[in-house]
C-alpha cells in the first residue's frame, strides 16, 4: 500500500536498496546498471526502480538532498516496504588532505550538527555507525575492483552553504575525510528500525584545497563507485 510519499505497493521494492540524492541518477543508474528494470514509484518526481543485478533483485531510488529528506525515505522504505538494507551512493566534499577528488570514500560514521538523532535517541548523542556486514561487504567490493576506499567518519551536515568555514579546519583537525548531506540520517533511520544501512561516495572537490573533477572524471569515479556498491549489494548477508 502507498505511503504519503513512496506510490509503490508491497513487494515493489528489493531486500536491498541503492540511494542516490538525484531521483534522475537513480534512472541512470537502474537503466545502465540492471536488468528486467520497472519503475515502482515516482511521488513528487522522486523515482524509484526494481531490477537484477547479476540475477538479484536490487532496487534503487532517490533519497533528495539532506538529512530530512533522507529520513522521510529511508524510514518509510524500512518500516513500510520491508527494505533490509539501504546503501546510499553519493558525493562528497573532500576534507581530509589525505583525501582527493576521485577518491571514494566508505563512511563508517558520519558526525553531524543535525538534531535528528538526539531526538530519535532521548536527547543523548547517538553514534550514527555503518552496518559492519555491509561496510566489510562494500570494502571487500571495492579491493576486489582494485579500487583503494578511504574508510572513516565523514559529516553531514545541515547547511549546504555554511556560512561557518572555520568549522573545515575543525573537521580535519579530529580526522573527518569529507563532508556530505545525508549518512548520518540514514544511520540514525537504521539503527531505530533495526534495519542495516551504509554510504559510499566519491570525491568531487575538495573543500581545503578547492581542487575539483570535471564531468568526465566524475563520471569515471561515479563508474567504479557503482560496481563497488552493486557488488556488495549481492554479497551482503
Amino acid at each position: 500500500m502507498a505511503t504519503p510519499h513512496i506510490s509503490a505497493e508491497p513487494g515493489d521494492f528489493a531486500e536491498t536498496v541503492l540511494m542516490p540524492g538525484d531521483p534522475l541518477r537513480a534512472q541512470v543508474i537502474a537503466e545502465h546498471y540492471l536488468d528486467e528494470v520497472r519503475e515502482v514509484t515516482n511521488t513528487r518526481n522522486m523515482l524509484g526502480f526494481t531490477g537484477l543485478y547479476h540475477g538479484q533483485p536490487v532496487s534503487v531510488m532517490g533519497s533528495g538532498m539532506g538529512i530530512p529528506s533522507m529520513s522521510i525515505y529511508a524510514f518509510e522504505l524500512f518500516n513500510e516496504y520491508g527494505v533490509e538494507k539501504i546503501i546510499r551512493v553519493g558525493t562528497c566534499g573532500g576534507i581530509s588532505p589525505d583525501v582527493a577528488v576521485r577518491d571514494i570514500i566508505i563512511a563508517m560514521g558520519a558526525s553531524t550538527d543535525s538534531s535528528v538523532n538526539r531526538t530519535r535517541f532521548g536527547g543523548y548523542d547517538f553514534a550514527a555507525i555503518a552496518d559492519y556486514g555491509l561496510l566489510e561487504a562494500l570494502v571487500n567490493a571495492a579491493r576486489s575492483a582494485n579500487v583503494n576506499p578511504r574508510i572513516g567518519n565523514v559529516f553531514s551536515s545541515e547547511l549546504f552553504y555554511n556560512p561557518k568555514a572555520d568549522n573545515f579546519e575543525m573537521m580535519k583537525a579530529h580526522g573527518v575525510l569529507a563532508v556530505e548531506m545525508e549518512a548520518a540520517g540514514l544511520y540514525g533511520a537504521a539503527a531505530e528500525a533495526g534495519k542495516r544501512a551504509a554510504s559510499i561516495l566519491t570525491v568531487s572537490d575538495h573543500v581545503i584545497t578547492g581542487a575539483s573533477t570535471s564531468a568526465e572524471e566524475r563520471q569515471n569515479s561515479f563508474h567504479d563507485m557503482m560496481k563497488v556498491a552493486l557488488e556488495a549489494a549481492i554479497a551482503a548477508d
